[in-house]
């Protein structure tokens, strides 16, 4: 039976651990007016996440994702997170109404496309739906609640706007940066 040190000097002539000049995706913590946001690129340069990480326990949670969906080379590059994060700033202090950045939604399943798809296409800035009103627009009418559901593992928060999702009564329900968040990014818009 192999020991550790003969598999890994196996997959690494000399014995040395391997070194990884670039990484399959890249990430950078910004911290911002409305909390910590995770940003993660993948190795083509397209936005994976953008995820609040309100501790250190959610920030690893949300690498542990990307490593076991994406790929195990995971590593913090801020640099290459300048523009989205640049981007994200000018949005948060109201100086940008949409988003450049190509992106890619990889960690969503193909429900979560279908309705961040047809939020980002149907719910501009400064505008509202409801819960109810983007399941009809799915084809879906009865599915308030899975696309509930769909908007709060949204794995690109802010980037495609579930935030301008409200309950009917119009109350600001669930937001995975909490209601304040939610809150400041609705009063931003309307003004």
């Amino acid at each position: 039976m192999d020991t550790i040190e003969t598999q890994l000097a196996a997959l690494s002539p000399g014995g040395a651990p391997p070194v990884f000049t670039t990484a399959q995706v890249s990430y950078a913590v910004a911290e911002t007016s409305i909390g910590r946001i995770l940003l993660a690129l993948n190795d083509s340069g397209a936005l994976v996440m953008s995820r609040f990480t309100t501790d250190d326990q959610s920030e690893d949670t949300a690498l542990d994702r990307l490593g076991r969906t994406l790929s195990p080379r995971v590593l913090r590059l801020p640099g290459r997170l300048d523009e989205p994060r640049r981007q994200l700033d000018e949005f948060l202090s109201g100086t940008r109404r949409a988003f450049d950045l190509r992106t890619d939604l990889v960690m969503a399943s193909a429900f979560q496309r279908s309705v961040l798809g047809t939020l980002a296409e149907t719910v501009g800035y400064g505008e509202r739906a409801t819960y109810g009103a983007l399941a009809s627009a799915i084809h879906r009418p009865t599915a308030a609640r899975a696309v509930g559901a769909a908007l709060g593992a949204n794995p690109l928060c802010v980037v495609l706007p579930c935030h301008r999702v409200v309950g009917s009564s119009g109350a600001l329900t669930g937001y995975a940066g909490g209601v304040e968040a939610k809150r400041y990014l609705l009063d931003l818009e309307a003004r």
